[in-house]
């Protein structure tokens, strides 16, 4: 029996280590606040401004499923280009998108998202439109991954094939 709690103790623990997460890496100098709508019956996620030339990571509970957009400092809060996640979904995976059905015209807030350890795959684009971005209901470009943390750049510009967290 003190075997097993040990385990168990030992899973948990490794589970609050892998904590699912998106790091929002802000890409010019612009300031914005980053929404956060959750599925039923996954938790609410307070909005997160995020600085210009900066990187923010949000935590997200491990299975939490809904998706996010950005608004500029300024901007009206409409919703436009959408990163979707549903973390810890079927088979423990991470499944995501940047979906451009809400306003495909919405070129300057989320860009792209993948996995920040492999940085594959990647959905999204650095400049829309492109053939790597959710556009019609029956697309099929949702992504998955093992890896339970994610990054989302956001504005003008292009990462390369770098991504070193700086906060």
């Amino acid at each position: 029996m003190r075997f097993a709690a040990s385990v168990a103790t030992l899973i948990a623990s490794a589970a609050l280590s892998s904590a699912a997460s998106v790091t929002f890496w802000t890409l010019d100098n612009a300031q914005r606040t980053i929404y956060f709508t959750s599925n039923p019956g996954s938790s609410n996620i307070d909005s997160v401004k995020v600085g210009g030339g900066k990187n923010t990571t949000v935590t997200f509970p491990d299975t939490w499923q809904g998706n996010f957009y950005a608004v500029k400092e300024g901007a009206n809060n409409v919703p436009g280009m959408l990163g979707e996640i549903n973390f810890g979904s079927w088979h423990g995976l991470t499944y995501f998108d940047v979906s451009a059905i809400v306003d495909p015209n919405d070129k300057d807030n989320v860009k792209q998202m993948f996995p920040a350890k492999s940085l594959e795959p990647m959905s999204g684009c650095v400049n829309f439109p492109c053939n790597n971005a959710y556009y019609l209901p029956d697309d099929i470009q949702t992504k998955a991954t093992e890896e339970q943390e994610l990054v989302c750049t956001l504005g003008g510009g292009s990462i390369g094939h770098t991504f070193t967290e700086e906060q």
